[in-house]
């Protein structure tokens, strides 16, 4: 279901100083990222700290409380859906956190704004896991997207993943080793293990109330 147009949405993205817009002219991604437009991240954030980088933020929960608890990195979070965003931007300059910046657009761009080799880590939060098979390249954990992953993340660097979708976690295994990746700390019920330091997502906390397993795994080229 389409989510209706919030009231006042341009005037309150405008107010939002720390969005960074990510749209291109060029509408095929695949030349738009021949032309790269890094973002300095050093100059955004005012220093050096590492940086890690959340992929569909939501309404901005997860990156929030994980800038937070780590002052000493640096959180960029990307969110397509202009509605989203801008309560997650609204959320983070209530709560006052200098070390996380938003980002708004599509996964596809990133090889163009991000840095080779730039990324500490990357999270895939709930992402939506597009059921239909002829929507599969949608997916955050297709190829095509694992291969902008490994260019922009450092080397052995990790993809941290959680989903309520158990098709969706086998698909992105299938993935993930397909592409070459190594799989550690796999979960397949994250609420009854003995992972500490979970930071629960809206999505999340929805679904493992209801009693929904949460699956986890960590990804990572040698």
């Amino acid at each position: 279901m389409r989510m209706r147009k919030k009231k006042y949405l341009e005037e309150r993205l405008a107010e939002c100083d720390n969005i960074i817009p990510l749209f291109s002219d060029d509408r095929n991604f695949l030349t738009a990222i021949e032309k790269k437009e890094y973002i300095d991240t050093e100059a955004l954030f005012g220093n050096s700290n590492p940086v890690v980088l959340e992929i569909g933020c939501g309404k901005g929960k997860f990156a929030c409380e994980l800038a937070k608890r780590n002052p000493d990195i640096n959180v960029l979070a990307l969110e397509k859906v202009a509605n989203v965003i801008v309560m997650a931007s609204e959320a983070s300059k209530q709560d006052n956190i200098p070390n996380l910046k938003f980002l708004h657009g599509g996964a596809e761009y990133l090889e163009k704004y991000i840095k080779p080799e730039s990324i500490e880590r990357i999270y895939l939060n709930f992402s939506c896991p597009y059921p239909k098979k002829s929507y599969a390249n949608h997916r955050l954990t297709n190829a095509r997207f694992l291969k902008s992953y490994a260019v922009i993340l450092k080397k052995g660097a990790e993809i941290h993943q959680k989903t309520d979708n158990m098709h969706f976690f086998e698909y992105s295994i299938e993935q993930f080793t397909g592409f070459g990746f190594s799989l550690k700390n796999v979960s397949l019920d994250l609420h009854n293990s003995d992972f500490e330091g979970n930071i629960e997502t809206e999505y999340e906390h929805r679904f493992a109330s209801q009693g929904f397993p949460i699956y986890r795994l960590e990804a990572y080229l040698k």
